[in-house]
């Protein structure tokens, strides 16, 4: 059911809730929708997807550190809608249920983006850390056949081979990345190192074509629980086809870009998304 209204806010209308996948024996997946009020023209709409290990975190409930650079409102100001996807976490089910569910949100909002004041076909898939791991995942499988393709992905930090994670990371890291209960572990439901090829099915660079949408990819250089050179490895991968991709490493940056100003990055983002999706 979707619940329709302005909650108190004059540049946005809202509409929550609404239920994109139901998949046997586990709860309705749903998003939240926010549009811009007023707008002129069908807008077009992010696809925010949040973070949190794949064990943590709600799209209902974002973390302190990013609103106080609030993304959303800035989003809204720059005339995009946001979606704010749920997805199963990973102790719920096992990947590939956490695609399966970001998917879902974006075919329904290409199927009734419409009926909503959304275009459906400017779609962007924004996320951070494990949501950013998603929003790559989505990018570079998706496709225009099944109403899953997106036009742009902007992924923060993001996790993009699972069997690398461990040789990259920063001397001072923190997590164990091939160990039994690692996030990464837990996600595919096995030890990492002993399951390479679900290891594989669950990074972003295995699906790495030409067809690839843009993608920008925003990764602190002192990140202590993803490595940058995740994204790095990411970057090179699509150069090396053709896809249109950019990087961005930001000097000083820990995991959640701690240690630097956070609007900048924002901003950033949202200009690639305008480039993009609005030219």
């Amino acid at each position: 059911m979707t619940d329709t209204g302005h909650r108190g806010w004059n540049d946005r209308i809202e509409h929550r809730d609404i239920v994109v996948n139901e998949a046997p024996g586990f709860r309705p997946l749903t998003l939240d929708l926010v549009v811009p009020a007023g707008a002129l023209a069908p807008a077009p709409v992010l696809v925010w997807i949040h973070g949190g290990a794949w064990l943590f975190g709600s799209p209902k409930h974002p973390a302190d550190w990013l609103m106080e650079a609030d993304p959303f409102t800035a989003a809204i100001r720059a005339g995009f809608a946001v979606a704010s996807a749920q997805y199963r976490l990973s102790g719920e089910a096992h990947f590939p249920a956490q695609l399966d569910d970001v998917t879902a949100a974006v075919r329904w909002l290409r199927r009734h983006g419409d009926t909503v004041g959304v275009d459906r076909e400017r779609i962007g898939v924004w996320g951070e850390s494990a949501g950013g791991h998603l929003a790559s995942m989505v990018a570079l499988t998706g496709n225009d056949q099944d109403d899953s393709g997106v036009g742009a992905a902007v992924c923060w930090y993001a996790p993009s081979n699972l069997l690398t994670m461990q040789s990259q990371a920063h001397p001072s890291g923190t997590i164990d990345h091939d160990a039994a209960d690692s996030p990464e572990s837990l996600l595919i439901g096995a030890p990492l190192a002993d399951n390479p090829e679900a290891a594989r099915a669950a990074s972003p660079i295995t699906y790495v074509t030409d067809q690839a949408p843009p993608m920008l990819l925003i990764h602190g250089d002192q990140d202590l629980v993803v490595p940058v050179g995740q994204s790095e490895e990411l970057a090179a991968a699509l150069t090396a086809v053709g896809a249109a991709v950019e990087l961005s490493v930001v000097p000083g940056a820990d995991h959640c870009f701690a240690g630097v100003p956070l609007e900048p990055l924002v901003r950033d983002s949202l200009a690639f998304f305008t480039r993009v999706l609005t030219a």
